[in-house]
């Protein structure tokens, strides 16, 4: 039988992504391990692999070709000993294929990123009244819910009737929805009403009323752009965030971090094995200090406080577009070069979007440093799962009091922004205490 090649799902929350290149024709023979394809995510550029062997029938979805939807059919491979015209036909009409909403995976690609070589998976269909059972994609089932309408009452218009995103916007703005029945009651007395939508702001029609005709340009929302402000509308909507500042010394941390560079082996050619930034060691500083407050090294959840066993840290780094979160996973376990230097790759392949969703998706907390951009302070919003993020400012000198004399310091103010549902205030300030500790006595990051 044909081998059907579908657009794989390379991290939990993708729907859909660009076919950016195929780096295989029609006719060429393949083996299992062999990169076929690029796919174009919000966040990266990944290639795909090949997870069986035959020869390419059918190119269904061509190279440049945007929002192609997960599990949508993307290629046909005849298995060895298969008549390669006879699976090419049997493609059909499959080239419609990437219009048609197709259920997102339930987890995003292994490791080695690796494209399965399957059909979509069967979809639940809800039950009519009448018994009709009703095939609608998990998107259009989430926004049929959100509307507070009855799927079953949606006429369909993809493939088999299947409901499909367009049909519940359709049935919404038509008025013709139904409403979905009411859910069984609950043991209390009443059951608690629904939040709110979340507020969408002003639209665009409203927007340009208040500017002159031809005094802007509209610039399109790319993928990254949405992903961004979806996880930060939800983060500032859902988390009680509260933050807590300090002033750090940077001195000792400056003179440490000049002589490690200036001891770091060179190449035969005269580069050095690493070169240590002050980023490397707010990084490794935060992970050691939630190692020593493990309290603080949590996620949390509706049911569970999940307490991680490693510091994972994730940094921010800006990407044209917007950002991306790379993580250095066991940092308290790390020496300063090796972070140094995996900074070093994340950051270039970050910039390049080449870094695989295990890279950057996860983590335990976060840094975002923009001291470098001179920002003396500002405090970062939380990225769940994470219950902090750590926002470095500048690194200047100011005028300090010590021992009731007034001199000259190196000072950086640190801001931490917590969950306050996982961690609490004074927590907060036990958290921000062990990481100062490091910053201004950090021959205790080396032992």
């Amino acid at each position: 039988m044909p081998i059907n090649i579908t657009m794989p799902a390379l991290s939990p929350t993708m729907e859909e992504g660009n076919l950016a290149k195929w780096l295989v024709k029609e006719g060429d023979k393949i083996k299992s391990g062999d990169v076929i394809a690029e796919i174009e995510t919000d966040k990266a550029t990944m290639e795909v692999e090949a997870v069986d062997e035959g020869t390419v029938a059918k190119i269904v979805v061509p190279a440049g070709t945007e929002g192609v939807k997960v599990n949508a059919l993307i290629a046909v491979i005849a298995a060895d000993g298969e008549d390669v015209a006879a699976a090419a036909s049997g493609a059909g009409g499959a080239a419609a294929a990437p219009k048609a909403e197709a259920a997102p995976a339930a987890a995003p690609a292994p490791a080695s990123v690796s494209a399965p070589a399957a059909s979509a998976p069967a979809v639940s269909a809800p039950t009519a009244s009448d018994g009709h059972r009703t095939f609608a994609s998990p998107l259009a089932r989430r926004l049929a819910k959100e509307a507070g309408i009855d799927v079953t009452a949606v006429s369909g218009t993809g493939p088999h009737g299947r409901v499909i995103k367009k049909d519940v916007e359709a049935a919404v703005s038509g008025g013709t929805a139904k409403a979905a029945p009411a859910a069984a009651p609950a043991a209390q007395p009443a059951a608690a009403a629904a939040p709110a939508a979340a507020p969408k702001g002003m639209s665009e029609e409203s927007v340009l009323k208040l500017f002159e005709q031809g005094s802007y340009e509209l610039v399109p929302h790319d993928g990254m752009r949405k992903t961004i402000a979806k996880r930060l509308q939800e983060s500032k909507q859902t988390i009680p965030h509260f933050y807590v500042s300090v002033d750090c010394e940077l001195d000792a941390l400056l003179a440490l971090r000049t002589q490690l560079n200036d001891s770091a082996p060179k190449s035969k050619d005269g580069v050095p094995a690493y070169k240590l930034s002050v980023n490397d060691m707010v990084i490794k500083a935060l992970a050691l200090a939630l190692h020593d407050v493990p309290d603080a090294n949590v996620s949390w959840t509706d049911s569970n406080m999940v307490k991680h066993k490693h510091a994972d840290v994730g940094v921010a780094v800006s990407i044209p577009g917007g950002l991306i979160t790379p993580i250095i996973r066991s940092a308290e376990q790390k020496t300063l070069s090796t972070i140094s230097n995996e900074m070093k790759d994340y950051g270039k392949r970050a910039k390049e979007r080449k870094l695989k969703p295990e890279e950057y998706q996860g983590g335990t907390t976060a840094v975002s440093n923009m001291g470098m951009m001179g920002v003396k302070n500002f405090a970062a919003v939380v990225n769940p799962p994470h219950a902090t993020i750590l926002a470095v400012g500048a690194g200047e000198q100011r005028v300090i009091v010590k021992k009731g004399e007034m001199v000259i310091a190196n000072v950086m103010t640190v801001t931490l922004s917590t969950d306050h549902r996982a961690v609490d205030g004074a927590l907060g300030a036990e958290l921000l205490a062990a990481f100062k500790g490091y910053i201004e006595n950090p021959m205790g990051m080396l032992v």
